[in-house]
């Protein structure tokens, strides 16, 4: 009874000193002028932090501890550390913290310092972990940046540098990270002053964080204990990633900070690394993101065999039944051969860019130029001999639509209409109609004026949209 009343007057004390109630889940959100709400009418509700509260609701108690101006670097003309806020940010006691701060160390005053910016990142994400109740700590990638004033804070210095120096840290120091940078890319009117957000820009913001903080997880699967002896580790945006050889192939693995329920898992078909920003997204979400190489086959049955095996290595080792695919390019084929023979064990297919049909490309047998290298190594894959062969070649997507669509998962494809590899006329377009006449699953977002390159979108919420809808639906 006496340690009871002692809890409940120290609890007390607490409260009526520092303010914070110990019954709320408390979230500290440390930042310079983002944060704080700068240039933000009624700041005081419509600042991230101030919305993000609202959004989480009375089980919560968001303190917004941002100070305009301020810089992650010690040597920085205006140093966070040395703020008021710090301390009290420190005193919160927070169960989490968001920092975003390095925006202002941009500035050519500061940039000169920038070599220190990962080492004083950590310092200050271990003040934050020493504190009594351990929070836990997620870095917020720098908002874009929307001018090119080199004498100023701007864009290429936040994207060249300050990018990549974060994500260094979340991979030295185990953080979790949040990609504020690719939400907002093709948003510049988000940005009115093409550096702070409006109040529009700071909902974005808020609902990123908010799905973020209600994310489910799982324990994790241990998979980077099962691997194979000659595996290296190494950062991907970040993230832990494992490279190493699969029945004399190369695969990588890169593993989530935090494991969705069911171990979900995106298989990159080709193309490593390009375009990152959905994979990067989806590790962002708990699930995994897998390769394996076996390029150049073009999706023949030595390829399917290969990936049979590396999905049977994968699934007993805890990842999930049912996989996501993804393809770029050729890509497509690896991923939907793939498929066609393997209907049980795919959730959804995003296919970019894609090569569907492959007398199209790389053959050149319609509008589109052959691919002089792609060819030879497409004729030897399959073991075709005469131009005869070639023409009666039956083994593309586009010959197995029958047996991709009985898979019943959907399909998404982002199609450049202005693509001068694979052609859409030859590829996404007449596969789409082939797939609608026998009811599958598929939708087409077109991007008109582009080509074959950049796939993606830079800010891949409509992919990420797709992908997880198909993962809650199955």
């Amino acid at each position: 009874m006496i340690i009871i009343r002692y809890c409940i007057f120290f609890a007390s004390l607490f409260t009526s000193i520092f303010g914070y109630s110990q019954n709320k889940i408390r979230i500290a959100c440390v930042g310079n002028s983002i944060t704080y709400g700068a240039k933000i009418e009624n700041r005081e509700t419509n600042s991230y932090p101030a919305q993000l509260g609202a959004m989480l609701g009375d089980s919560y108690e968001v303190g917004n501890f941002g100070v305009g101006g301020t810089t992650l670097l010690r040597k920085g003309n205006s140093p966070y550390r040395k703020t008021s806020a710090y301390q009290k940010a420190l005193n919160f006691l927070p169960d989490w913290v968001f920092i975003k701060l390095g925006t202002n160390d941009t500035k050519p005053v500061n940039r000169v310092f920038l070599n220190e910016y990962v080492q004083d990142y950590k310092d200050l994400i271990a003040s934050f972990r020493q504190l009594p109740n351990h929070p836990r700590v997620v870095l917020l990638l720098p908002l874009p940046v929307f001018l090119t004033d080199t004498m100023a804070i701007t864009a290429s210095v936040v994207r060249e540098r300050l990018l990549p120096m974060v994500r260094q840290v979340a991979y030295e120091t185990g953080c979790e990270v949040i990609n504020l940078y690719n939400l907002l890319i093709e948003s510049p009117e988000l940005l009115p002053d093409k550096i702070h957000p409006s109040a529009e820009g700071a909902t974005s913001i808020a609902k990123r964080i908010y799905e973020y903080v209600g994310m489910k997880s799982v324990s994790t699967s241990n998979l980077s204990k099962s691997l194979p002896t000659d595996a290296r580790a190494f950062s991907f945006y970040g993230f832990q990633g494992y490279e190493f050889t699969f029945k004399n192939h190369n695969a990588k693995i890169v593993t989530p900070r935090r494991e969705a329920p069911g171990h979900p898992w995106v298989w990159r078909a080709r193309f490593w690394g390009h375009e990152p920003q959905t994979d990067i997204a989806l590790l962002e979400r708990g699930f995994h993101v897998v390769y394996c190489d076996v390029a150049e086959l073009f999706g023949n049955d030595q390829a399917v065999k290969i990936w049979d095996d590396f999905y049977s290595f994968l699934h007993k080792k805890g990842l999930s039944k049912k996989a996501v695919l993804e393809g770029m390019s050729r890509g497509a084929v690896y991923a939907l051969n793939w498929a066609a023979e393997n209907p049980g064990k795919v959730n959804a297919i995003y296919i970019d860019n894609p090569v569907l049909d492959m007398k199209s490309w790389p053959c050149g047998l319609g509008k589109g130029q052959v691919s002089l290298v792609e060819f030879e190594a497409f004729k030897r894959d399959y073991h075709l001999k005469t131009a005869d062969d070639v023409q009666q070649f039956k083994g593309s997507p586009m010959d197995k639509v029958d047996k991709i669509v009985k898979g019943d998962y959907p399909i998404l494809i982002l199609c450049a209409d202005a693509d001068e590899a694979a052609l859409p006329d030859e590829n996404t377009l007449p596969f789409e109609q082939k797939v609608k006449a026998l009811n599958g699953n598929i939708t087409v977002i077109h991007k008109p004026g582009f080509g074959h390159h950049p796939h993606s979108l830079q800010n891949p919420q409509p992919i990420i949209d797709f992908i997880m809808n198909a993962q809650f639906v199955n």
